[in-house]
């Protein structure tokens, strides 16, 4: 989710088992010299079939040069074909090939068969397979690619850029290829906006190897996983997520703390130590509350890194923070460096386990995230209600159907007012309708049958509906075009 905040005062453009029982002795007859022993012929067992993985998973041997600011990759894809249908062609996304002279595809081998007549197109990469890949099935895509990373100027970009490299920071955000969902007969991949998400990412299940050119002078690494040293790499795992991420910087300090059986970190830089250990802090809180009210964090870690432009954003365990924010940190919680930390830290649930269609549907995620928020400060800082709703929210008047694409949000800002801040007003006009027993189930029961899954909004009322008789159908019109 890109979030840029606007200030009153200031705007900023910137996520039973038995037990064994002893052996007994057993008599051996041996035939009569008259009787024939006669075996019994035995069948031998039928070959067990190989279990069908759940989901995609996907491994990248990385080795990086920090200093050259680029980056080698050998990725291997296992897919399974859980589409129904027999699949003549894979689609993947290879958003890193929008920048000019970045993305450098060096082979590509399906199941050990070179492959040469694939059509890259933008972010699109079209691959034929050599033998049409039957429904519950399995297939293995192999990559070798390179990549040159850009230099993250945000003086003249229109959005922020977040991938690449800038003075300070190395960012890999949606820097390998994957192979994007199939939904009704086709593959769903979008076209890229000046604001708002595009990509929609399956579940899938990650192994990233990596290892720097430079060991010896290496940056301080902050990923989408948990860390294992391997000789001279880092193995990182991540299970059951959307998009891995990996930060990388000389000037990075940590901190870090403890929720439960989850690891909080917080990167940043030396002169930002307080606003650093505030956001993990909020964090800390966030995930206690969230895991409560929606249901269990999936992940071991969460990590904060600052971020050297704009907007904050989030990825799978990991999330980038404006420094703008941290510049703006007041020692209090009553600033823009909470609000949003809270806000990405809520996205690991809208987003990260439960997905959606973020360019057709990002109410879906970015309503019920802002709303997020307003149930850490109910939880945490109650008095601060009030507060929370005037300056977040009504202060930018907040109107319009917010079941628009991000191709309809005219700009950034009329965009996030009518998403994300009339949608949080949607969840409280619902949640005051239906009474908060109803609510609180039905986002519980909500998180529970759409995780790991793609929602849509015939989804969320679906499951709504299950929950409540009670009619809500002029919130509705009120608030949506296409319902």
């Amino acid at each position: 989710m890109k979030l840029r905040s606007s200030f009153p005062l200031l705007i900023l453009f910137v996520f039973a088992c038995s037990l064994p029982t002893a052996a007994q002795p057993t008599a051996t007859f041996a035939p009569k010299p008259t009787e024939q022993a006669t075996a019994t012929p035995t069948q031998a067992p039928a070959a067990e079939t190989p279990r069908i993985p759940d989901h995609t998973s996907y491994l990248l041997d990385t080795v990086i040069d920090y200093d050259l600011h680029r980056v080698s990759v050998t990725e291997r894809i296992q897919y399974p074909n859980h589409t129904g249908q027999e699949l003549p062609a894979l689609t993947l996304a290879i958003a890193a090939n929008l920048w000019v002279d970045c993305f450098h595809l060096n082979e590509v081998t399906v199941d050990g068969i070179p492959v040469t007549g694939y059509a890259l197109n933008q972010h699109r990469l079209d691959l034929p397979l050599p033998t049409p890949l039957a429904p519950d099935s399995v297939s293995t895509v192999t990559l070798r690619y390179s990549l040159s990373l850009p230099y993250m100027d945000q003086v003249h970009s229109q959005r922020a850029r977040i991938f690449g490299y800038s003075d300070i920071q190395m960012n890999l955000v949606n820097w390998y290829p994957f192979i994007v969902p199939f939904k009704d007969g086709e593959w769903v991949i979008r076209e890229p906006w000046s604001h708002g998400e595009y990509l929609v990412y399956p579940i899938a299940d990650f192994d990233v190897n990596l290892k720097f050119t430079t060991p010896e002078n290496q940056p301080i690494v902050a990923a989408s996983g948990s860390a294992e040293q391997k000789g001279d790499s880092t193995s990182y795992t991540l299970t059951n997520g959307r998009a891995f991420a990996i930060s990388a910087s000389r000037e990075f300090q940590v901190s870090q703390t403890q929720v439960d059986n989850v690891t909080v970190y917080s990167y940043y830089l030396p002169i930002y130590k307080n606003a650093g250990e505030a956001a993990m802090s909020a964090s800390a809180q966030a995930l206690q509350v969230f895991s409560q009210r929606f249901g269990k964090y999936p992940h071991n870690t969460l990590s904060i890194v600052i971020a050297d432009f704009k907007d904050s954003m989030e990825f799978s365990g990991l999330y980038f923070h404006s420094r703008s924010f941290y510049d703006l940190y007041d020692g209090t919680v009553q600033n823009y460096l909470t609000m949003v930390a809270v806000h990405e830290t809520g996205h690991q649930w809208w987003f990260e386990q439960v997905a959606n269609d973020q360019a057709e549907e990002a109410w879906l995620d970015e309503a019920l995230t802002t709303y997020s928020e307003l149930l850490y400060y109910e939880s945490v800082y109650p008095d601060l209600i009030p507060w929370w709703w005037s300056y977040r929210i009504d202060f930018f008047d907040p109107q319009g159907k917010i079941d628009i694409p991000i191709y309809e949000g005219q700009n950034a800002d009329t965009y996030k007012a009518i998403v994300y801040f009339n949608g949080a007003h949607f969840l409280k006009d619902l949640r005051e309708r239906i009474g908060d027993e109803a609510f609180f189930a039905f986002l519980q029961d909500y998180y529970s049958q759409e995780k790991n899954g793609i929602a849509t909004s015939d989804d969320f009322f679906r499951i709504l509906n299950e929950h409540t008789n009670v009619n809500y159908s002029d919130i509705v019109h009120a608030y949506f075009s296409k319902r």
